[in-house]
């Protein structure tokens, strides 16, 4: 769109309403959005823009171990309790309490629905999503089929979040923290419950080493090993492979 004279006009003295550019002073002129847009394809101007931003007082000496190479840290914590059925090795995921610090929150529904839904992808990480591969070097978990992810039913019966409080970030948005990462690691709760309660099969003492993902298949292996070491009369300590 050209103003008086030729020249183009700038960005604030156009308006943009129902799908059409008009000069601000001169609405009868305005032309469809779709022309705008051909217009300046054929004429090479981009309409798009880019920019970054730049974390403020970074700095960080690696000879020395000394600086601030994070702007601030996202701390959590998690307790999970878990139910597994020795016989299968299928388990249960049955109550999950998690205190999430993300500052002073935006929207406390949709940090509550970043942390759940974090935190149930570390589980699937962490018990299900196991890759294997043929003597080949195929990649025989490739689909849904064979590649576990959790799902609705992968979700404990009772889900607690709780948002710290008073935790406002200086030098951020409105005192808040990202929170779409930070969660996936509170869901080693559920793998360390996990082997506790494989730890629970046979005398206390001993000690399990289970590996991730702690599939059901790796579960039943770990508990079998258990009762076995306790019916051979061997010191109790359990691996899975």
């Amino acid at each position: 769109m050209a103003a008086h004279g030729g020249a183009s006009p700038d960005a604030e003295a156009l308006v943009w309403s129902d799908g059409h550019v008009a000069p601000h002073d001169e609405p009868a002129r305005a032309v469809a959005f779709e022309r705008v847009v051909s217009d300046a394809y054929f004429a090479q101007v981009p309409l798009s823009v880019t920019g970054f931003y730049r974390t403020p007082a970074l700095h960080y000496d690696a000879a020395k171990g000394r600086g601030k190479p994070f702007h601030y840290f996202a701390l959590g914590a998690a307790l999970a309790e878990v139910e597994v059925d020795g016989l299968s090795g299928m388990k249960r995921l049955v109550a999950v309490d998690i205190v999430q610090d993300v500052g002073d929150t935006l929207h406390a529904a949709i940090d509550r629905g970043q942390i759940e839904g974090g935190f149930l992808q570390g589980v699937g990480w962490l018990t299900a999503e196991e890759l294997r591969w043929s003597d080949d070097g195929r990649l025989l978990t490739h689909s849904a089929s064979t590649y576990q992810i959790p799902a609705f039913g992968d979700a404990p019966s009772r889900f607690d979040v709780t948002l710290f409080p008073h935790a406002t970030q200086s030098g951020v948005v409105h005192g808040s923290k990202a929170v779409g990462e930070p969660p996936l690691m509170l869901a080693l709760s559920v793998r360390e419950a996990l082997r506790d309660a494989i730890a629970s099969f046979g005398p206390a003492g001993g000690c399990v080493t289970v590996p991730s993902p702690l599939t059901h298949e790796a579960i039943w292996h770990a508990v079998r090993a258990r009762l076995d070491a306790t019916a051979a009369g061997t010191p109790a300590t359990a691996a899975a492979g």
